[in-house]
């Protein structure tokens, strides 16, 4: 009795670009039934690989099998018709078209030459019942949330009778609630024998969902492993070439007596009476669950949400309500977690992000007070510097760049003016380990300067590694706070559930 070859078999894939070698003689499987991780930073040849998979890149080299035959793949049809759906970060949909519609979108079901729209509604709803996604059929997606959209994505990949499923990053916009609900439909999909290709930068759901995890690093394969035996610090050492320990950098802390903001009784929408005192010379840690309050309380801080209650003091100045403009004039620099939707002008240039930081600055404008293009070219070029931004992305597309270096230009707004309070909101959602090394490098620089730095974090490795005091979040209230060698992970977990405040 012979056994039966994998889903997938990709063997010596490689994929050379004029100067760029992107992948070197990578193996890859994919069993029935099986989640198998990609896991690498930005740049180790995930995207080049599930783009060669998905059938919109060919390989320079290797072989790719679907059920033991060889396939070549030379468009994306070629992939669907292979059974290989791909939902990328980028969604594909027709916002104006109903979800039913975009469903079957050049598969309408017709009769005498017309669409039987009733029917087609009707299978649509039957599909996303079937996968355990209540959703109205007849909203037009452009109405849905992205959790919606993402499963919508899937749906019409699973309708097109996909076997083979590639997520790149599917739980990057996605609340915690919405998270469990994609892995419960990956679980009863893994139980109808779909293989599921999973990318992500984050190792914590990694035990979750996942069977076998492989690190890519500069374009070849470092290992496969059983997420059976998965270790954080071993798979960070596999992905980075470094250990744990030299991502998170060793924070020096001089806190300051006087607090620089004072949050006393604020209320606001999620948020439910909160107390917080930042100081310069320390970092704040701030965790909880997604939806917790956390958030929500340093955007009403700044002014993103209405203040129905309570006072905010900055340097002891009134600041409850303060519009954003006005609080970042008053000296507090705030990093919104959607760099895509607030942070980042994705049609301008990266040296354009920059400049518009720099723009009132007097270094900036020549002796009759006009904007001088040469002075804003030099300070924008020396920001880029400072948060490892060369010459030749500064002058690429914002949108064309990796979520890693869209992060380094938001960070380097922080550089723009000399801010007393720096608000860290998901400071690297969606970046690879390498980069937040580089980013964590700049966190502690601006604290160690003696500024007051609050780093709002659902990586609960990343909040617990960089704090020097944390504060725990749930149900819009703090349920703990934390100092020193009293943050442990047990300690923030119960806090995750436990109402009730408690400090150490």
């Amino acid at each position: 009795m012979t056994s039966r070859p994998p889903l997938v078999e990709m063997t010596g894939i490689a994929k050379s670009y004029p100067g760029v070698r992107a992948l070197d003689g990578v193996d890859f499987t994919l069993q029935a039934g099986e989640v198998h991780v990609l896991f690498g930073e930005n740049g180790a040849g995930k995207s080049t690989l599930i783009s060669i998979l998905a059938g919109v890149t060919t390989p320079t080299e290797g072989v790719v099998r679907i059920d033991g035959e060889a396939k070549h793949f030379h468009t994306v049809n070629d992939a669907r018709a292979a059974g290989i759906g791909a939902v990328f970060q980028e969604f594909s949909l027709v916002p104006t078209m109903t979800v039913a519609e975009n469903i079957f979108l050049g598969q309408e079901p017709r009769k005498m030459g017309l669409v039987q729209r009733r029917r087609m509604y009707a299978e649509a709803h039957v599909l996303f019942t079937g996968l355990g996604f209540p959703i109205d059929v007849r909203r037009s997606v452009i109405s849905l949330s992205r959790a919606e959209q993402q499963m919508v994505e899937i749906a019409k990949a699973l309708h097109q009778q996909a076997r083979i499923l590639i997520l790149d990053e599917p739980t990057a916009s996605l609340t915690e609630r919405e998270t469990q609900k994609l892995f419960e439909f990956i679980d009863r999909a893994k139980g109808r024998g779909v293989g599921i290709v999973y990318i992500s930068h984050r190792i914590q759901e990694f035990k979750a969902i996942a069977d076998r995890i492989t690190v890519l690093r500069d374009g070849r394969l470092i290992g496969t492993i059983s997420a059976e035996n998965l270790s954080e610090k071993a798979l960070v050492e596999m992905m980075t070439g470094r250990k744990i320990d030299e991502i998170y950098p060793h924070i020096a802390r001089s806190p300051q007596p006087e607090p620089v903001l004072t949050i006393r009784g604020l209320k606001a929408w999620g948020v439910d009476g909160v107390d917080i005192d930042v100081r310069r010379g320390e970092v704040l840690g701030v965790a909880g669950l997604v939806g917790s309050g956390k958030s929500r309380t340093f955007r009403a801080v700044m002014g993103l949400l209405p203040t129905a209650d309570g006072t905010v003091t900055l340097m002891g100045r009134d600041k409850t309500g303060a519009a954003t403009p006005e609080m970042m004039q008053s000296g507090v620099f705030f990093l919104p977690s959607d760099r895509k939707e607030e942070g980042l002008l994705l049609g301008a240039s990266a040296r354009a992000n920059i400049a518009l930081s720099i723009l009132d600055r007097r270094d900036t404008r020549n002796a009759l007070g006009l904007v001088s293009p040469a002075a804003l070219r030099r300070q924008s070029s020396e920001i880029g510097r400072k948060v490892d931004l060369s010459e030749a992305f500064l002058e690429r597309g914002t949108s064309e760049l990796s979520g890693g270096n869209q992060q380094k230009i938001l960070f380097g707004k922080s550089f723009g003016r000399d801010y007393d309070v720096y608000i860290f909101d998901e400071p690297t959602v969606g970046v690879d380990m390498g980069t937040r090394a580089a980013l964590y490098r700049i966190i502690k620089s601006i604290a160690e300067a003696g500024k007051a730095v609050v780093v709002i974090s659902s990586d609960l490795p990343e909040a617990m590694h960089l704090a020097h005091r944390l504060i725990v979040f749930r149900n819009g209230r703090i349920s703990a706070e934390l100092e020193g060698e009293a943050i442990q992970e047990q300690a923030v977990l119960g806090a995750f559930f436990d109402q009730e405040r408690k400090s150490a």
